[in-house]
Protein backbone atom coordinates (compact mmCIF):
# COMPACT_ATOMS: atom_id res chain seq x y z
CA UNK A 1 0.00 0.00 0.00
CA UNK A 2 1.41 3.36 -0.90
CA UNK A 3 1.78 5.70 1.85
CA UNK A 4 1.00 9.29 0.02
CA UNK A 5 1.51 13.00 1.76
CA UNK A 6 -0.28 15.97 0.62
CA UNK A 7 1.13 19.05 0.12
CA UNK A 8 -0.59 22.32 -0.48
CA UNK A 9 -0.38 25.99 -0.86
CA UNK A 10 -2.39 27.65 2.02
CA UNK A 11 -1.52 29.49 5.06
CA UNK A 12 0.53 26.88 7.39
CA UNK A 13 -0.74 24.61 9.75
CA UNK A 14 1.16 21.87 10.80
CA UNK A 15 -1.11 20.46 13.97
CA UNK A 16 -3.10 18.24 11.71
CA UNK A 17 -0.55 16.03 10.37
CA UNK A 18 1.38 16.34 13.51
CA UNK A 19 -1.65 14.77 15.49
CA UNK A 20 -2.07 12.26 12.72
CA UNK A 21 1.27 10.95 12.96
CA UNK A 22 1.35 11.12 16.48
CA UNK A 23 -1.72 8.71 16.54
CA UNK A 24 -0.77 6.46 14.14
CA UNK A 25 2.59 6.39 16.31
CA UNK A 26 0.47 5.59 19.09
CA UNK A 27 -0.94 3.17 17.26
CA UNK A 28 -4.38 4.49 17.57
CA UNK A 29 -6.80 4.38 14.67
CA UNK A 30 -6.74 7.23 12.49
CA UNK A 31 -9.68 8.18 10.23
CA UNK A 32 -9.01 7.69 6.46
CA UNK A 33 -7.64 10.30 3.88
CA UNK A 34 -4.36 10.75 3.54
CA UNK A 35 -2.16 13.57 5.85
CA UNK A 36 -1.62 17.07 4.62
CA UNK A 37 1.02 19.73 4.89
CA UNK A 38 0.07 23.30 4.31
CA UNK A 39 3.11 25.24 3.15
CA UNK A 40 2.81 29.08 3.67
CA UNK A 41 3.88 29.80 -0.28
CA UNK A 42 5.22 29.24 -3.30
CA UNK A 43 8.43 30.81 -2.16
CA UNK A 44 9.03 28.30 1.05
CA UNK A 45 7.55 25.34 -1.28
CA UNK A 46 10.45 25.79 -3.48
CA UNK A 47 12.96 26.20 -0.69
CA UNK A 48 12.30 23.05 1.01
CA UNK A 49 11.78 20.87 -1.86
CA UNK A 50 15.05 22.17 -3.81
CA UNK A 51 16.51 19.14 -5.41
CA UNK A 52 19.07 19.00 -2.45
CA UNK A 53 16.35 17.82 0.16
CA UNK A 54 14.57 15.17 -2.80
CA UNK A 55 17.19 13.80 -2.93
CA UNK A 56 17.64 13.37 0.71
CA UNK A 57 14.29 12.25 1.00
CA UNK A 58 14.70 9.88 -1.94
CA UNK A 59 18.16 8.64 -0.04
CA UNK A 60 16.31 8.13 3.10
CA UNK A 61 13.59 5.64 1.49
CA UNK A 62 16.01 3.66 -1.06
CA UNK A 63 18.75 3.15 1.79
CA UNK A 64 17.27 3.73 5.15
CA UNK A 65 20.22 5.63 6.53
CA UNK A 66 21.29 4.92 10.50
CA UNK A 67 22.37 8.40 11.22
CA UNK A 68 22.67 11.48 9.66
CA UNK A 69 26.28 10.94 8.97
CA UNK A 70 25.72 7.63 6.69
CA UNK A 71 23.04 9.82 5.11
CA UNK A 72 25.34 12.48 4.49
CA UNK A 73 28.03 10.12 3.02
CA UNK A 74 25.25 7.88 0.67
CA UNK A 75 24.87 11.92 -0.84
CA UNK A 76 28.32 12.71 -0.79
CA UNK A 77 27.82 15.80 0.88
CA UNK A 78 29.60 17.38 4.09
CA UNK A 79 27.45 16.21 7.36
CA UNK A 80 27.20 19.43 8.84
CA UNK A 81 25.18 20.90 5.59
CA UNK A 82 22.81 17.56 5.31
CA UNK A 83 21.97 18.05 8.95
CA UNK A 84 20.78 21.43 8.52
CA UNK A 85 18.45 20.28 5.43
CA UNK A 86 17.69 16.93 7.80
CA UNK A 87 16.33 20.03 10.30
CA UNK A 88 14.65 21.71 7.94
CA UNK A 89 12.80 18.56 6.63
CA UNK A 90 11.95 17.66 9.89
CA UNK A 91 10.84 21.38 11.07
CA UNK A 92 8.53 21.24 8.95
CA UNK A 93 6.79 17.70 9.32
CA UNK A 94 9.08 16.13 5.81
CA UNK A 95 11.15 13.40 8.32
CA UNK A 96 11.17 11.94 11.62
CA UNK A 97 14.29 11.81 13.78
CA UNK A 98 14.31 8.99 15.72
CA UNK A 99 16.78 8.48 18.53
CA UNK A 100 19.50 5.45 17.92
CA UNK A 101 22.21 5.07 20.54
CA UNK A 102 24.35 8.45 20.17
CA UNK A 103 22.87 8.57 16.22
CA UNK A 104 19.64 10.65 15.14
CA UNK A 105 18.39 7.76 12.13
CA UNK A 106 16.36 9.92 9.35
CA UNK A 107 12.75 8.32 8.86
CA UNK A 108 10.33 9.08 6.20
CA UNK A 109 6.97 7.88 6.47
CA UNK A 110 5.38 8.01 2.98
CA UNK A 111 6.02 6.73 -0.47
CA UNK A 112 5.25 9.85 -2.65
CA UNK A 113 4.76 13.39 -2.47
CA UNK A 114 1.44 14.63 -3.84
CA UNK A 115 1.44 18.33 -4.26
CA UNK A 116 -0.83 21.03 -5.32
CA UNK A 117 0.55 24.36 -6.58
CA UNK A 118 -1.93 26.84 -7.59
CA UNK A 119 0.16 28.95 -10.12
CA UNK A 120 -2.30 32.44 -10.15
CA UNK A 121 -2.74 34.40 -6.69
CA UNK A 122 -6.77 34.05 -7.61
CA UNK A 123 -6.37 30.31 -7.83
CA UNK A 124 -3.92 30.62 -4.20
CA UNK A 125 -6.37 32.78 -2.53
CA UNK A 126 -9.57 29.89 -3.77
CA UNK A 127 -6.84 26.99 -2.09
CA UNK A 128 -6.44 29.55 0.89
CA UNK A 129 -10.47 29.93 1.66
CA UNK A 130 -11.14 26.54 0.91
CA UNK A 131 -8.41 25.54 3.82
Amino acid sequence: MTRTLHVRIAPADRSDLEDRLAAIDAGEDVEPGEPTLSIEDLETFGRVFRSTNLELLETIVAHEPESIRELARLVDRNPPDVLENVHELADYGLIELEDDGNAKRPVVWYDEIDADLPLTATSRRNHAANA
